[in-house]
């Protein structure tokens, strides 16, 4: 059922925990799976230094955050911002098509965490450029 990639990622996560002083942080949830993720970010020069979770859900959910902060680590916040929830199951070897929706909320977690940096460094008028999306 989950790839061996996921396995690990769900028995032994990384980046678990909060970023002292986060630069942004994103929260989401599914209310109809009850699973709820948190992701922290500190930023130098529209760089990610830092990035670390904290998510309540599934093994899915668990391994596809963990996944996220790996691929995002030390990435600009226009090449942290491309990552979707396709890519983030791709990396991971796939995931069942019922857990899709996990890979879903740990992408948008992260780009939540990117748009709460940039509104509060007074950038919200960048938001639409870096992720894509009308401000």
């Amino acid at each position: 059922m989950y790839t061996d990639l996921v396995m690990d990622h769900f028995s032994n996560p990384r980046n678990v925990g909060e970023v002292d002083d986060p630069d942004g942080a994103g929260q989401i949830g599914n209310p109809v799976c009850g699973d709820v993720m948190r992701m922290t970010i500190k930023v130098d020069d529209d760089r990610i230094t830092d990035v670390k979770f904290k998510t309540f859900g599934c093994g899915a959910a668990v391994a596809t955050s963990s996944m996220v902060t790996e691929m995002v680590m030390g990435k600009t916040l226009d090449e942290a911002a491309e990552i979707s929830n396709r890519a983030v199951a791709e990396a991971l070897g796939g995931l069942p098509a019922q857990k899709m929706h996990c890979s879903n909320l740990a992408a948008d977690a992260l780009h939540l965490a990117i748009e709460d940096y940039l509104t509060k460094a007074g950038r919200a008028g960048d938001v639409a450029k870096v992720l894509g999306k009308k401000a």
